[in-house]
């Protein structure tokens, strides 16, 4: 298997989409025969609850990876989807920003953990919805970075911070991070001002911004709560439809930017 490619999804905002995301493009990948580990590095765990892996189950999880002596094989877990593995969050992950400030080398740690791994295609990382330490780390660790963008109002603001941040990392421990793709969620067309930040988004960021809408569906909230991506809670949803398109819109950029 060759060298994996890790893309984190960021976004300081909670709220965004961004763990549901993360969970059902990496199930749309492992759907279409790709291995993909998803690792949840954010504090609240949702990622892992939605694949699920319970607290009691995160015996070994993200925070041992990035603080302890744990290799990057020994702390993946299987989900009951077939091609799809995760490293589970920890509540411990709460305090890490403190840990880490202490630590030389702090936003290298993740990186030297995935560097030249190939234990999966793909590795998505749910970051945590803040731009601190554990975010950098993953933009460090990260081939790009993708962008879940609500469409709501002051969404584009909230995005130039993130931008920001990722020049930052590109200026210094990461100069190959790219922007992967910015794609629009919780989009309800009948809803002027969604169409407004949709017309916005695409206007100022032109081909970053995905074809693929992931539009507001019940099914697509419904899914966490019985512990499954919304392909396996209902296969034949709007939500399943839009990861559905999302990964063949992905998959389609990857072998534009090979």
């Amino acid at each position: 298997m060759s060298e994996a490619r890790i893309i984190a999804v960021a976004n300081q905002k909670g709220g965004v989409g961004k763990t549901t995301t993360a969970v059902n493009l990496g199930a749309s990948l492992a759907e279409l025969g790709h291995s993909v580990v998803v690792i949840d590095l954010d504090p609240q765990g949702n990622a892992s609850t939605g694949l699920g892996v319970p607290p009691e189950a995160r015996e070994v999880n993200s925070f041992d990876l990035l603080l302890g002596e744990m290799a990057f094989s020994d702390s993946i877990q299987s989900t009951e989807i077939e091609n799809l593995r995760i490293v589970p969050s920890s509540s411990d992950l709460a305090a890490a920003d403190l840990q880490l400030a202490s630590i030389p080398g702090r936003t290298q740690l993740l990186r030297k953990k995935l560097r030249a791994s190939s234990e999966a295609s793909y590795i998505l990382i749910d970051c945590p919805p803040a731009l601190g330490l554990l975010t950098v780390n993953a933009m460090v660790a990260a081939d790009s970075v993708l962008v879940p963008l609500q469409a709501e109002f002051y969404a584009l603001e909230g995005l130039s911070q993130l931008l920001m941040t990722v020049r930052e990392v590109r200026q210094g421990a990461n100069p190959d991070l790219r922007i992967e793709g910015v794609l629009l969620t919780m989009a309800d067309n009948r809803n002027n001002l969604s169409q407004q930040v949709e017309a916005d988004a695409r206007a100022t960021l032109s081909d970053l911004v995905y074809s693929t809408v992931i539009p507001r569906n019940v099914r697509l909230s419904e899914a966490p709560s019985h512990a499954m991506p919304v392909l396996s809670y209902d296969s034949t949803s709007k939500g399943s439809g839009a990861y559905r398109a999302l990964a063949r819109e992905f998959l389609s950029r990857q072998l534009v930017s090979v």
